[in-house]
């Protein structure tokens, strides 16, 4: 019999309840996200992840895969890349998610769980 423990997801920092010695890839199978989403899991930072994020990351990245890269060469939009703060670019989630790679900086919605 598998025992459940209370854990911090490690996107939004919420707490869930999980069953014990499960990783990320495992709650991804059980939740039955796409085969694009468990392959972006398995390039990221992440250990666990509660079913609310699991379920947004699998929206976020069905629309990523819907939408062509930005690219360098492309037009960023504000409020859709990224969004100003203190007159400084604040490059979004969906943003890094399009570029397909961490860059470990420790960007402030790194799509790929990494901290400095």
């Amino acid at each position: 019999m598998k025992t459940s423990q209370l854990s911090m997801c490690a996107r939004c920092n919420s707490r869930y309840e999980r069953v014990c010695r499960q990783d990320v890839l495992e709650q991804a199978d059980q939740a039955q996200v796409s085969t694009e989403t468990h392959t972006y899991l398995e390039a990221t930072n992440y250990d666990h992840l509660c079913p609310n994020c699991l379920l947004e990351l699998n929206q976020l990245i069905a629309t990523v895969t819907e939408h062509e890269h930005s690219g360098k060469d492309k037009k960023l939009e504000e409020k859709v890349h990224y969004y100003l703060e203190n007159g400084l670019w604040v490059f979004t989630e969906f943003y890094h998610l399009q570029r397909g790679y961490c860059c470990q900086s420790g960007c402030r919605h790194c799509a790929y769980g990494y901290k400095k």
